[in-house]
C-alpha cells in the first residue's frame, strides 16, 4: 500500500492538514459515501482516503473521497462535516 501524503483540508477546515492515501480500484472492496458529493463510491472504483493529520484517531476518522471531489475540495467544500 502506498504511503500517505500531507495535504490541506477541504473548505471549512482552514489551516487543518490531512493525510491522504490513494486506494487503487483493485483494493476498493467496500461501498463508501463520499463527503464531497454525498454519492456512493462503489467497490472497484479507485479513490482517496483522507484523515486529519493532527489527530491520532482510528479508522472512524477516515473518509473516502472520489478523486475529483477531493481535488475540488477547496472551492466546493463538503456535504457534511466530520463529527
Amino acid at each position: 500500500m502506498n504511503q500517505p501524503r500531507v495535504e490541506s483540508g477541504p473548505a471549512g477546515y482552514d489551516g487543518e492538514r490531512f493525510l491522504v492515501r490513494q486506494v487503487p480500484g483493485a483494493r476498493a472492496t467496500k461501498t463508501y459515501r463520499c463527503p464531497g458529493c454525498d454519492h456512493e463510491i462503489r467497490p472497484g472504483v479507485a479513490h482517496l482516503v483522507a484523515w486529519p493529520a493532527d489527530d491520532l484517531g482510528g479508522a472512524e476518522d477516515r473518509r473516502h473521497w472520489h478523486t475529483g471531489c477531493w481535488n475540488g475540495r477547496g472551492s466546493r467544500g463538503i456535504t457534511r462535516r466530520w463529527s
